[in-house]
């Protein structure tokens, strides 16, 4: 029996180079990669693959490319206005091409960073989060919902929290604060890391294109056992050579929303995305150069200089060393058979060994793990 046809959406990002390269090498699926330009191309063209260039919320021309597929993954990114949109064009062209299953990357974001103990799959969503990214992946949800009652595509959405792995911005960019002495902590550090190795992930995403019983479903997913962030820090500082004890330790600190996250998450609301095809093309382009450019107006003492900050930190990562929840798995578990095969401390070790080969200055890569 040939193996299933799978098209691929977001073959370029981290996710999807990882998926190009395992599913090519083994031969588990035959794959149609679905990226949004040329470039996008330029680090899995060596792979001979029907590659597919086409704008994503461009339904025709997706659904062109999707032809002759029995599933597609959808792994493509994008800024909280894009998100929703590309959710509906990306299950609107599966229905024309006659796909028969939509696996989705959604994100353990729907939940907030941070989740109250008890979550699960079954827990109510919002849409009053504090960052826009959240509620913008709840809303796509929600669509896939809507679309899928009346449709004949299945939909299985899973939601990861923190994927690491080589290429990972988790790794390089942890790598990097540690390097430049700008790490730092919420706290003591002890918060959990609901963190997942990419090829778990990809894990997930075969059994979810392949159960019947998958079909409709929502599945939280992670590493067999949780690390807090101060062993996920531990791990790369031991194996660049630095001492922890340079990381800083500080409280959840406040991130006053600017004017331009403040028209970043007016454009991302519903009401107004369905606005923005009635403005003039010249006029979008115009506000997004304005957005570009745009500087906060300068502090109240003008001539002088801001101290130099030393540790820095993001609202996302801020939040997300705040949780004290162990994300569940158990209904991966029971319906998808999910049991993920890679420890986080072999994880881990891959991907020391991967900031090696990038150039990093490690000094020990894959040393013995501090998990609690």
């Amino acid at each position: 029996m040939p193996p299933m046809k799978i098209a691929l959406i977001g073959a370029s990002g981290f996710v999807g180079t990882r998926i190009v390269e395992q599913w090519n090498l083994t031969g588990a699926f035959e794959i149609v990669p679905i990226v949004r330009s040329y470039s996008s191309l330029a680090v899995l063209a060596r792979f001979e693959l029907p590659w597919q260039v086409c704008d994503l919320f461009d339904v025709p021309a997706l659904a062109r490319a999707m032809e002759g597929c029995d599933a597609v993954v959808h792994a493509a990114i994008g800024d909280p206005g894009q998100i929703e949109q590309m959710a509906q064009s990306i299950y609107e062209a599966a229905e024309i091409a006659h796909v028969r299953r939509l696996v989705v990357l959604s994100s353990a974001s729907v939940h907030g960073q941070a989740p109250e103990p008890g979550t699960d799959e079954t827990s109510p969503l919002h849409e009053r989060h504090s960052m826009a990214y959240n509620s913008a992946k709840v809303r796509a949800e929600k669509a896939l919902h809507r679309l899928s009652a009346s449709g004949n595509v299945e939909v299985v959405l899973l939601r990861p929290s923190v994927v690491y792995g080589p290429r990972s911005r988790w790794i390089a960019d942890t790598a990097r604060q540690l390097l430049e002495g700008s790490a730092c902590l919420i706290g003591d550090g002890n918060a959990i890391c609901n963190g997942i190795y990419v090829d778990n992930l990809i894990a997930a995403i075969e059994l979810a294109l392949q159960v019947p019983q998958a079909a409709g479903e929502t599945f939280l997913v992670g590493d067999p056992a949780p690390m807090t962030w101060r062993s996920f820090y531990q791990q790369i500082a031991d194996a660049l050579g630095i001492d922890m004890a340079t990381v800083g330790s500080i409280p959840p600190p406040i991130f006053p929303r600017s004017f331009k996250s403040k028209i970043t998450d007016f454009a991302a609301q519903p009401a107004i995305q369905k606005l923005l095809p009635f403005i003039p093309g010249r006029l979008k382009r115009l506000t997004k150069l304005v957005l570009a450019n745009w500087n906060e107006p300068p502090a109240e003492n003008a001539w002088q200089l801001p101290a130099p900050v030393r540790f820095t930190t993001t609202e996302e990562l801020s939040l997300l060393q705040q949780c004290q929840w162990q994300l569940p798995q158990q209904k991966a578990q029971k319906i998808l058979g999910y049991i993920p095969k890679i420890s986080a401390e072999e994880g881990m070790q891959r991907s020391l060994q991967w900031l090696k080969f990038a150039g990093y200055p490690v000094i020990k890569p894959g040393g013995p793990p501090a998990f609690t």
